[in-house]
């Protein structure tokens, strides 16, 4: 079972991306579409100050009737944001996830800085692998 750290550093490189607060919902929606994810975290002055997620456009822009062009990310991004360690194995991870419904978990290290961000999705892809591998393993050792 991998830690989150070394799944992160297996990822092909690329850095996490944000937006800062005063940024508009309409440019965190375009850097959502161009990267094609469903969660940003929003970052101030190198710390992480919140996340901003479909769900939060969904829930706070389009049913409340409000314009994204116009909106600052701040009026409407999660602040309590819960966030797993490097150390931390995936399945670990996906259960924090699963209890608590969410599809996006920043990692943060010792000092609160953020190192990346985990979907369920790259969760379950990893728990998929990790599954078939054992698989193998177990008809090899049964034929063997």
């Amino acid at each position: 079972m991998k830690t989150l750290k070394k799944l992160l550093d297996e990822r092909a490189a690329r850095a996490p991306l944000f937006v800062a607060p005063d940024d508009t919902v309409f440019f965190a929606l375009e850097l959502m579409a161009k990267h094609d994810i469903g969660a940003l975290m929003v970052m101030r002055d190198d710390h992480l100050a919140g996340i901003f997620s479909e769900r939060d456009y969904a829930r706070k822009i389009i049913l409340l009737g409000k314009s994204s062009k116009e909106t600052a990310v701040r009026e409407i991004m999660t602040e309590k944001v819960l966030y797993a360690r490097p150390e931390q194995n995936t399945d670990e991870a996906m259960a924090l996830m699963t209890e608590k419904h969410i599809r996006h978990l920043p990692v943060l290290d010792s000092e609160k800085r953020v190192i990346g961000m985990v979907s369920i999705g790259d969760l379950v892809k990893e728990t998929i692998c990790e599954q078939a591998f054992l698989i193998k393993q177990l008809e090899q050792y049964i034929a063997g």
